[in-house]
C-alpha cells in the first residue's frame, strides 16, 4: 500500500503541476505578462509547487526531515538527474543573458540556507529573509536587461498561449491543479513515511529521494521535450529558477507556518551536496556555452553516485 500511495500521489502531483501552470499561464498573458517572463517567473513557480505541496504536508504531518529533505534533494535531483538526462538526449546550447544573473542567486541561497541550518532549526525570522530576498530576485527578473531576439524568440515559441478560453476557465484550471497537489502530496508523503517505517530507513533518506523525485517530475518531463528540441536556455532558466524557488519561497513559506528542525550535521552534508551540484553546473555551461553530453552523463552518474550512497549510508 505504501508503494501504491507513492504512486498515486506522484501521478496526482504531476497533474496537479500541469494544470496549475497550464492556468497560470492562461492569467498571466491576459495580465500582458511576456512569454520570457512567463518562463523565468511563472514556469518556475508552477513547476515548484508539487514541492510546496508535499513540504508543507510533512511538516504538517510532524515529519520535519521529509520537509526538508525534499526541498534539498528535488535541488540536487534537478541539477544532477534532470539536467543530466536533458544533456544526455542533446548537447544544450547556453546563450541567456538571465542565466548569468540567475546562477549567482541559486548558490547564494544555498549558501544562505546551509548558514541558516548550522544550528539544527530553521525559524520564522529566517523564512522572512527568505521571502524578502524572493521578492528581489523577482524584482531584478522583472527589471532586467532585454535578452537577445533569438532567446525571445524561444521563450514565445515556447510560452505564447492563447487565451481565447475565459478567464474563468483558467482560475479553474488553477483550483484543479491546487485540489490534485494537496490531495497528491498527503498520498506521496503518506506512503514515504509508512515506507520509511516498514524497511527501517530514515525519514531524511526518504525525503532527499523518493519524495524528491516524486515531486521533481514536472521539471523532468519539462526538459526531456525541450531537450528534444534544442532549447538549453528554457531547460536552465526552468532548473534554475525552480531550485531558487524552493528554497527562497517553499521554505519561506513552510518554516512561517511551523518552523523545522533538522540533524546539523547530516544537513550539512546533503546541502553540502546541493551546493557543490550548484557550483559545479557554472564552469560547465561557461566552457563553450554549452551543456555537451559527456558532461550530461557526468552530472547524471554524481547524482546516482550521491543516491547509493544515501542508502548504502
Amino acid at each position: 500500500m505504501d508503494f501504491l500511495w507513492i504512486a498515486i500521489g506522484a501521478l496526482l502531483l504531476y497533474g496537479g503541476g500541469e494544470a496549475l501552470v497550464a492556468g497560470a499561464k492562461q492569467l498571466a498573458v491576459r495580465f500582458g505578462v511576456e512569454p520570457l517572463v512567463i518562463g523565468l517567473t511563472v514556469v518556475a513557480f508552477g513547476t515548484s509547487t508539487p514541492e510546496l505541496a508535499a513540504t508543507l504536508a510533512a511538516a504538517l504531518k510532524g515529519s520535519p526531515e521529509v520537509a526538508f529533505g525534499n526541498v534539498v534533494g528535488s535541488n540536487i535531483a534537478n541539477l544532477g538527474l534532470v539536467l543530466g538526462l536533458g544533456g544526455v538526449v542533446y548537447a544544450l546550447d547556453v546563450r541567456g543573458k538571465f542565466l548569468v544573473r540567475e546562477v549567482p542567486f541559486m548558490v547564494a541561497a544555498s549558501v544562505l540556507m546551509m548558514w541558516f541550518a548550522w544550528d539544527g532549526e530553521i525559524g520564522r525570522l529566517e523564512a522572512s529573509v527568505f521571502l524578502v530576498l524572493l521578492g528581489i530576485f523577482l524584482w531584478v527578473q522583472l527589471t532586467a536587461e532585454k535578452e537577445s531576439p533569438e532567446i525571445r524568440e524561444a521563450f514565445d515559441t515556447e510560452y505564447a498561449v492563447s487565451v481565447g478560453k475565459s478567464a474563468a476557465w483558467s482560475l479553474g484550471l488553477v483550483a484543479v491543479g491546487i485540489a490534485a497537489l494537496t490531495l497528491g502530496a498527503h498520498s506521496l508523503v503518506t506512503g514515504a513515511v509508512g515506507l520509511a517505517r516498514n524497511f527501517g530507513i530514515s525519514e531524511r533518506v526518504i525525503g532527499l529521494t523518493i519524495v524528491a523525485f516524486g515531486t521533481s517530475l514536472p521539471e523532468l518531463a519539462g526538459t526531456l521535450v525541450a531537450a528534444r528540441r534544442r532549447e538549453g536556455d528554457i531547460i536552465l532558466g526552468n532548473l534554475i529558477g525552480s531550485n531558487i524557488f524552493n528554497i527562497l519561497f517553499i521554505l519561506g513559506v513552510t518554516i512561517q507556518v511551523r518552523p523545522i528542525q533538522v540533524e546539523a550535521e547530516t544537513a550539512e552534508l546533503d546541502l553540502a551536496v546541493m551546493l557543490g551540484f550548484s557550483l559545479l553546473i557554472w564552469p560547465l555551461m561557461l566552457s563553450g556555452k554549452r551543456l555537451a553530453r559527456w558532461e550530461g552523463l557526468l552530472l547524471s552518474f554524481l547524482y546516482l553516485a550521491y543516491v547509493g550512497w544515501l542508502f548504502v549510508r
